[in-house]
């Protein structure tokens, strides 16, 4: 690469904002970071709707392919493969056309496929971020025989990759079970300390504000979450908000109506990242009674907005969640051990406001989206045998 050249990344996910979850924000925010990074960010993604099929995102370029997708919020597995393949034809001659140095692939499968074949047709070296559902072993009930059927695949991406990386240190214990001769880095995710105001302390006159954001799906426990509340269901000193959708919706909106808890818990539907930020204004305590996570973003974006964070003993939560200090952490399914700390909070106004106030700082000291970026352009660069840019602009947006 000539000196004169900023370095060229092509990011593979086959979702990016506004579509898609976690995996998706990831993908933004470490693209955004580099962008002030010096250094050029190019994001091949799966199109839906009326997206445009090329944008330019504060400086990232984002090219959107067709892939059958029809929702924002989830994506079923025949359209993965839609976006793989389609994705296998268009990835080199991107690259080749942004001259690309390394890619950055998020999810080892739908996506990764498409890092191998650009390493195997045009040289081009690659890295696979790991993100919770395509780690075999994670979710699994739900998703064993996906797993493995497609084992032999995922080994395949990750041997030849230049780095593994996953998102949390228990994700990456998981990954070492499938593939135990395979380096695994970890690189936490991040959150945005400036996207939500802080919260304020809640007061005894108003019902403590729960609130959830995230797929409806078995893996979140909100199952457990709705009998929990139920053994509270004649206090009227508490309201839970539900942000998101997925398949459970109704089945956890008819539980909701037979524990006799619809006066005061709201589904809210899917909601676009932009809205978020008030969503989080307006609580006071974030729930996330999970079976099984990564590392999630909406649980860090909820600390930065100085929530303190209900949840369950799991990897992924326990890295970050200090039991006591800035949340309190339950284990899996224990209705009683929920319902508990659920009251803890609900009693204690100025206990819980001193939990979110040093959740909010636990984020900024050790999870932040600059420093996630860092670790990746570290590697990127590795993996493109280039130096790395020494620009760093904290300017606004590009």
């Amino acid at each position: 690469m000539s000196a004169s050249r900023p370095p060229s990344f092509l990011f593979l996910n086959y979702e990016y904002p506004p579509i898609g979850g976690g995996g998706g924000n990831a993908t933004q925010q470490i693209g955004r970071e580099l962008i002030k990074r010096g250094a050029k960010v190019t994001v091949l993604t799966a199109a839906q709707g009326s997206l445009p099929r090329r944008d330019n995102d504060r400086g990232i370029q984002v090219y959107r392919i067709w892939a059958a997708r029809r929702h924002q919020d989830r994506c079923s597995i025949p359209e993965m493969l839609m976006f793989m393949a389609h994705a296998i034809f268009i990835a080199p001659r991107l690259a080749r056309q942004i001259k690309a140095d390394a890619a950055l692939v998020f999810f080892g499968l739908p996506t990764g496929p498409v890092g191998w074949w650009l390493k195997k047709v045009i040289g081009l070296p690659y890295i696979v971020s790991l993100q919770g559902g395509d780690v075999p072993g994670f979710m699994g009930k739900e998703m064993a025989i996906y797993h493995r059927l497609t084992g032999p695949v995922i080994s395949q991406v990750w041997d030849a990759a230049h780095a593994v990386v996953a998102n949390s240190s228990g994700l990456a214990d998981l990954a070492r079970c499938h593939a135990s001769d395979i380096n695994i880095d970890v690189i936490p995710a991040g959150a945005d300390l400036n996207a939500a105001t802080p919260s304020t302390h809640p007061t005894v006159e108003q019902p403590l504000r729960l609130l959830f954001v995230g797929r409806l799906v078995n893996q979140k426990g909100l199952d457990v979450l709705l009998k929990a509340l139920a053994k509270m269901k004649g206090r009227v000193d508490w309201t839970l908000t539900i942000a998101g959708e997925g398949p459970l919706r109704d089945g956890l909106a008819l539980a909701s109506r037979k524990l006799g808890l619809s006066d005061r818990v709201v589904f809210r539907g899917w909601l676009k990242r932009d809205h978020l930020p008030a969503v989080y204004e307006q609580a006071d305590v974030f729930v996330l009674p999970s079976r099984d996570e990564g590392m999630p973003n909406a649980m860090l974006e909820a600390m930065a907005a100085g929530l303190p964070v209900i949840g369950s003993k799991i990897s992924g939560l326990d890295e970050v969640v200090i039991d006591g200090e800035t949340g309190l952490l339950v284990p899996v399914e224990d209705t009683d051990a929920l319902t508990h700390a659920l009251r803890t909070v609900i009693e204690d106004r100025d206990y819980t406001f001193k939990l979110g106030q040093a959740a909010r700082e636990r984020v900024a000291a050790q999870f932040s989206w600059a420093h996630a970026a860092e670790s990746y352009l570290t590697l990127l660069c590795k993996a493109a045998d280039i130096e790395e840019p020494n620009i760093v602009d904290d300017g606004g947006p590009t």
